[in-house]
Order: structure tokens, then C-alpha cells, then sequence
């Protein structure tokens, strides 16, 4: 007894002939049905009575596609990913191979050939999440999640720095990108600065146990147990909430991973040798990544998803800058 695959379009449209042979459906209703003219239910219903079920079946079933790309196509795009892009994902190579090389290939058909030629792996085949994942807030702006990387941003080219990022919880985001020395308070306060300029005051920070956002020592000689950080947010009444693990704050943590992938990679030179775009063997005059400044993002460098109600300012009262907060030297004026 032979088993027969068939599509969710196949199947119904046996059902329907079933029905119009055992004469429980009309023939003008089953053309409705299956979306077909008379004489091509008729086809299929002979086809039916002569060779059974198996006369419904895909001719083209087990044979290549007639839209497919051509053999020369594929091999000129993988030599070209696995010389210069062999640690590009499917989305940026396709980018890179359309923008440099005039080879358009749409990236899902590009996924396929470095799956089947074991350049990419397909999410299936990836470790599960071993925790569940915590919900997103609903306002743009209720929640706000700080950190910082340190990773050789320039290769070759310059000293490892870390870069502080501002990513909002609703949306992912990339609200501030900072590039930095290292990580330390003065660093954290000029940037907040920059975000509360630009987009407003948020509802709370979200950041880990860093000794610039909690004080760690439980035997500490003075103070009132808040940092310098902490007094500044408590002055302009934002909340700051410390996560217990790098899982609760995988917002920011997979905004890192693109950066460090993309952001390295679309920078105007590499390092000789490895794979990947090759441009300029020295920074420009006029860049972006100093320290102190603020780096170019791509489209492909945070999650866009559908903006909701922002919900900054919402729950406080206005702030009115004074001129001495502008100038660093003291908190704002509460407006009543």
C-alpha cells in the first residue's frame, strides 16, 4: 500500500471531488470551492476515475524550481562569502554582496546555500534558552536598560574602549551609544545627561550590580549607602532597579552581540587577513569613533518593532532645568 504526501491544497480538493462524485456537491459549487473553471474540474475528476488520488499531485513535486538562480550565481556568491564574509550572518552578507560586489541575492535564498554548504546554522539546530523570558513594558520610555561592553571596537586600530549604551525595554531600541575609556561614574552622568536631552526623563533605569549604580560593601565605613549615581537619579526622581542576573537584562545584552558583530564589521577598515569588508587602512580625521562621541548605527542594529504610548514624564511632576544644573553644579528645581 503506497503512502501518499500531499498539500493542504491537494487534500481539500480531493475532498471536494469525493463530494461531487458521490453526488452530495454540485459541479458549479465545487468550482466556487476550489477556485477553478468547469472544464478543469472536469480534468481533475477524470484524472480522479483513472489513476485515483495520485492524478491530484504536483507534477513539478522532486524537481528543481524554474525561478531558481543559476549554478554560476551560487558559486560566485559563496566564493565570495567564504573568502571575505565567512563570519557575516545571511542578512548582512546579502547587503554587503549586493553594495560591493553586484551580486543580488535576497537573503533568504542566501541562507539556504551557507545552511547547506555549513557556513550558518539555522536557529533550529541552536542551544534553547534555558529561562523565560520577562515581558516587555508597554510605554516607550517606562523603562530604560544601562550597561556597558568593553570589546576591541577598533581591532587593530585602536585600544579596546567600552561603549555605554541607553536601550529601551518596550521597543529595544538604541537610544544613547557612548563610546567611552572605561566604565565609571562621570562617563555614566554625561551620557544620561545626553539621553535626558534628547528624549526626557524616563520612569526607571535597569542596569546590573555594578559598583556605580549600588553600593556593594556591606561593611562600608561612611555615606548613606547610595552611590553618586544613585543621589543624581534620586534627585531627578527616576528609580533604578538592579538586575540579578545577565538573563534579566537580555535586552541590552543582544544589543551588544549586533553591535560587537555589525558595528565592527561596518567600521571603514579590518584587520588584514581575516574575513570581511576591507575599506580604509586608517580611521578619518573626521570619525565617529572617539572616545567621548556618540558611533553611527545601521537599520539592522536594534529590533523595530511596533512603538507604543510612551509614558515619559508621565507619572512626575515637570522638572524645570535651572541654569546651574546645566552647568553640572547642582540638582533642578521641582515645578509646582
Amino acid at each position: 500500500m503506497a503512502v501518499l504526501s500531499m498539500s493542504k491544497q491537494e487534500f481539500s480538493r480531493l475532498e471536494v471531488l469525493l463530494r461531487v462524485q458521490s453526488g452530495r456537491l454540485r459541479v458549479t459549487d465545487a468550482c466556487e470551492l476550489v477556485g477553478l473553471q468547469r472544464r478543469q474540474v472536469f480534468r481533475l475528476l477524470r484524472g480522479l476515475k483513472q489513476d485515483g488520488a495520485t492524478s491530484l499531485l504536483s507534477k513539478r513535486r522532486g524537481r528543481p524550481s524554474n525561478h531558481r538562480l543559476p549554478a554560476e550565481v551560487r558559486a560566485l556568491a559563496l566564493s565570495i562569502v567564504r573568502e571575505r564574509y565567512c563570519d557575516f550572518g545571511p542578512s548582512l552578507a546579502a547587503g554587503k554582496l549586493a553594495e560591493h560586489h553586484g551580486c543580488s541575492v535576497s537573503r533568504e535564498t542566501l541562507r539556504g546555500w551557507m545552511i547547506a554548504d555549513g557556513l550558518w546554522q539555522d536557529r533550529w539546530h541552536r542551544l534553547p534558552v534555558p529561562h523565560q523570558p520577562r515581558r516587555r513594558r508597554e510605554c516607550l520610555g517606562e523603562l530604560v536598560q544601562i550597561d556597558g561592553s568593553e570589546h576591541a571596537w577598533f581591532e587593530d586600530r585602536g585600544p579596546p574602549c567600552t561603549l555605554l549604551a541607553f536601550v529601551d525595554d518596550a521597543t529595544s531600541r538604541l537610544m544613547q551609544l557612548r563610546f567611552v575609556a572605561s566604565e565609571s561614574a562621570f562617563d555614566y552622568f554625561r551620557t544620561t545627561r545626553a539621553y535626558l536631552e534628547q528624549h526626557g526623563k524616563p520612569v526607571a533605569f535597569y542596569s546590573d550590580k555594578h559598583g556605580i549604580f549600588r553600593v556593594n560593601s556591606k561593611d562600608a565605613a561612611g555615606g548613606d549607602g547610595v552611590t553618586q549615581f544613585g543621589r543624581a537619579l534620586l534627585a531627578l526622581n527616576i528609580d533604578i532597579i538592579w538586575a540579578n542576573g545577565p538573563q534579566a537584562k537580555g535586552r541590552i545584552e543582544r544589543a551588544f552581540a549586533t553591535l560587537q558583530d555589525r558595528m565592527v564589521k561596518s567600521l571603514p577598515s579590518r584587520k588584514r587577513g581575516s574575513c570581511g569588508w576591507r575599506g580604509y587602512r586608517r580611521l578619518p580625521r573626521r570619525t565617529h569613533g572617539c572616545l567621548g562621541s556618540s558611533p553611527p548605527t545601521t537599520h539592522a542594529s536594534a529590533v523595530i518593532q511596533r512603538t507604543p504610548k510612551t509614558c515619559i514624564d508621565r507619572w512626575h511632576k515637570p522638572t524645570t532645568w535651572t541654569r546651574s544644573w546645566r552647568g553640572g553644579r547642582s540638582a533642578p528645581s521641582r515645578a509646582t
